[in-house]
């Protein structure tokens, strides 16, 4: 069935060895290095905490299935102490006698698309140890863990603390149906880490985690919709190449009559529900070849009760040697005749590091070729074929130099086009409609860029033009050779020759050219934003002050009220670069009024520094202010920040609103100034 080779992975052909994003070297997510934050906390003696994706319900997001008073009974727990509330005397593992499909059952969160690929991911020792490192432990231990995930081109390294979320002393997400074992757990949290929270992981399709397992090649089957006369065979065909190329197989039901998600039907299968393709095989029955195709349900129980079922009677009536296929547990995991397979399942999606698996050519060695752009509006973003600025939207040429003679059908290029969205949470996430148009250029065709009349003068080779609000769309073609072009040998392959693109503005790594903004991203959360927590310890941290107590916790919350722009009650980078340069002037201004250099200022120096900064208040208001923001006698470098912070707030609105020295508030002016900011 399947030819002779070896199905390679072209994905790692894509990077120069050891560049930043290769496997051998993934980028850091969020500029955090596993090993120096292991050696960092081994050195001071603690335990890792991730602040950037903190042990608190701002990582668990908006739950829909836990009511206010579930999520007020969370608790975060690192494993150890997980089976002491347990009872269980086990030593916690990361991962014992190999990873297995049958290692965890599904929680809480409804991420059965991702739990799904995990399943198949298992089988793949080599790209199975790319995503999930196997030589983390519990020894040498300092509650960090790492995994890696391909993200829209690159291998990303994410760092994890241990601590998981309880509810009524279980895990609340995946658990470990041993007990003690924690690879799945901390494997979600790193993924739910990057998706933006745990509520972030409720509902998707198996494709897009298994493109963010591998960076493969993604195909999308119907089923039962498609389900004509020979589309078996060819179906069969399909997996039994997908099995033998090492594929990530999924596949997923359709939504049932009651329109609810994962109910049960009578059949045993869940609606709308993802499952997993773990091998297929054929078992002799009456003297007749029957095909059947094992499935995985990521619940870890609940399995089909048809025909080949764990519990079918089918089994008795074949040889022992094909009987000892099926294991009758409920361990989620079940035979199915491929006919039934077709007919009850909606969707197949198979991801492999090489196309082969699409027509089980095995000796035909792909190239890859990967490359960024963007689009800009009024630049390079031109919209569909049907706008008049189509011509403008980014444009590669590729020159076809080879193709299988003896199969007219020979498909030889694939494309894969993704969109990389800004957002940062998943479930907020926006996609464009976006699609390949592929044009045949005419010989002699000037080499750059092609303007708008070749596009009016020129049908698509693709004549169905479909644009899809998806995160990647992939188009694979039979495209004739174009002009001749001899590279030589057994290297003709196909030549990409990249025109000049529209000119857009230049972009750089903010964090790269500016301090300010490389220090904000260090205490950031996951969403981009700074607690009132997380603005105290960078300011403690990085901030000069003048007393042993630093930056209090209320003076903190102040801090972000006086410059909170959006009413997020989150700060922002560009509302913290607006407090930072206002304290740094405050604090010049404050050594500069401090004329006895005692580290505080009296009130005199105080007057006078209001004084230099504009504000002039009388005696007695001086006196009221030095009692409500430091002491009668002396204000410190954190008292006058807070201070002059709130004086120049207020002078501001003063000056926006009055009128003949009068000043005119709405309720909800007045209420929001004088009680929040």
């Amino acid at each position: 069935m399947l030819r002779s080779g070896t199905c390679t992975s072209i994905i790692n052909l894509r990077y120069q060895d050891g560049s930043e994003g290769s496997p051998s070297n993934p980028a850091k997510f969020k500029n955090q290095d596993y090993a120096q934050l292991k050696d960092y906390c081994h050195s001071r003696g603690q335990l890792f905490v991730d602040n950037t994706f903190p042990p608190d319900n701002r990582s668990l997001g908006d739950l829909a299935n836990l009511t206010t008073q579930q999520e007020d009974d969370v608790k975060w727990l690192r494993p150890a102490d997980i089976l002491k509330l347990q009872n269980n005397n086990d030593e916690p593992m990361f991962c014992k006698n190999g990873a297995s499909r049958f290692d965890f059952g599904q929680g809480t969160v409804g991420d059965c698309w991702f739990l799904a690929p995990i399943s198949s991911l298992t089988f793949q020792q080599r790209l199975m140890s790319q995503v999930v490192p196997m030589d983390q432990s519990f020894k040498n231990y300092a509650g960090i863990f790492h995994f890696r995930f391909w993200r829209f081109g690159k291998w990303v390294d994410v760092v994890i603390d241990d601590y998981l979320p309880i509810l009524n002393s279980q895990l609340l997400f995946v658990h470990s149906k041993c007990g003690n074992e924690f690879w799945a757990s901390l494997l979600e949290k790193a993924y739910a880490k990057v998706c933006g929270s745990y509520a972030d992981l409720n509902a998707g399709l198996p494709p897009e985690a298994c493109k963010d397992f591998s960076g493969g090649v993604n195909m999308t089957y119907k089923l039962k919709e498609v389900h004509y006369p020979g589309h078996d065979q060819e179906l069969w065909l399909l997996l039994s190449r997908a099995t033998g190329c090492k594929s990530l197989i999924c596949c997923g039901t359709a939504q049932g009559e009651n329109k609810l998600n994962n109910t049960v039907a009578h059949t045993g299968l869940v609606d709308t529900h993802a499952y997993s393709v773990t091998a297929v095989t054929e078992v002799e029955y009456y003297g007749s070849k029957v095909k059947l195709v094992r499935i995985m349900n990521p619940w870890g129980k609940q399995e089909w009760n048809g025909k080949w079922s764990d519990s079918s009677d089918l089994w008795n009536k074949v040889s022992p040697a094909d009987r000892e296929k099926c294991f009758n547990r409920n361990d989620g995991e079940f035979w199915m005749e491929l006919e039934d397979f077709c007919y009850y399942f909606a969707i197949l999606s198979i991801c492999c590091e090489n196309p082969n698996f699409i027509d089980g050519d095995l000796t035909c060695q792909w190239k890859c070729m990967i490359y960024d752009g963007s689009w800009v509006a009024g630049t390079s973003a031109g919209g569909s074929i049907y706008d008049n600025t189509f011509a403008t939207n980014p444009q590669y040429r590729i020159q076809v130099t080879i193709k299988d003679k003896e199969d007219p059908h020979d498909e030889n290029i694939l494309l894969s086009l993704m969109q990389k969205p800004q957002q940062e949470y998943r479930s907020k996430r926006r996609f464009y409609p976006i699609g390949l148009t592929i044009f045949k250029v005419p010989p002699g065709t000037p080499q750059g860029r092609l303007g708008s009349s070749f596009f009016t003068r020129n049908t698509p080779v693709n004549t169905k033009q479909a644009y899809g609000y998806e995160r990647d769309v992939t188009e694979l073609l039979s495209l004739e050779p174009g002009d001749p072009h001899d590279i030589g040998g057994e290297d003709n392959a196909d030549k990409l020759i990249l025109p000049e693109i529209p000119a857009k503005p230049n972009r750089v790594n903010a964090a790269d050219k500016d301090p300010t903004h490389a220090l904000f991203s260090l205490y950031a959360d996951q969403g981009g934003e700074l607690s009132a927590i997380q603005l105290q310890k960078l300011l403690n941290d990085r901030f000069p002050h003048g007393t042993w107590r630093g930056f209090g916790l209320e003076t903190c919350k102040s801090m972000m009220a006086l410059v909170d722009l959006d009413r997020r009650m989150g700060m922002s980078f560009a509302e913290f670069s607006i407090l930072w340069k206002k304290i740094h002037e405050y604090k010049d201004l404050f050594h500069r009024s401090d004329l006895n250099r005692s580290g505080s200022l009296s009130d005199y120096e105080l007057w006078k520094a209001m004084e230099a900064a504009g504000m002039k208040v009388n005696d007695r208001n001086l006196r009221l202010l030095m009692f409500r923001y430091s002491s009668l006698s002396s204000t410190s470098l954190e008292d006058f920040i807070t201070l002059m912070l709130r004086l120049d707030k207020m002078s501001n609105v003063f000056k926006e609103k009055s009128s003949d020295g009068m000043i005119h508030l709405t309720w909800d002016e007045w209420s929001t100034m004088s009680m929040y900011n």
